[in-house]
């Protein structure tokens, strides 16, 4: 066995859990389903246990147009 530890790598485009999306855009959550319902937000994904995550480059693209507007 190698001595070295194995690094995991994170996908470039990975799915983020919502509570680190809320994170990164400063938001709670009763913001987050408001914005959604409101159609504001970037584009999610339902996992098949219910829990929601966004790619990473939706939330980046969301993130450079709210900086334009």
């Amino acid at each position: 066995m190698s001595t070295h530890a194995r690094k995991r790598r994170t996908p470039a485009d990975e799915l983020l859990p919502l509570t680190v999306v809320l994170e990164e855009l400063g938001i709670t959550r009763a913001s987050w389903y408001r914005w959604r319902n409101r159609g504001q937000c970037p584009k999610t994904h339902r996992l098949p246990n219910g829990h929601l995550r966004v790619r990473r480059s939706d939330l980046d693209a969301f993130l450079a147009e709210m900086e334009v507007a």
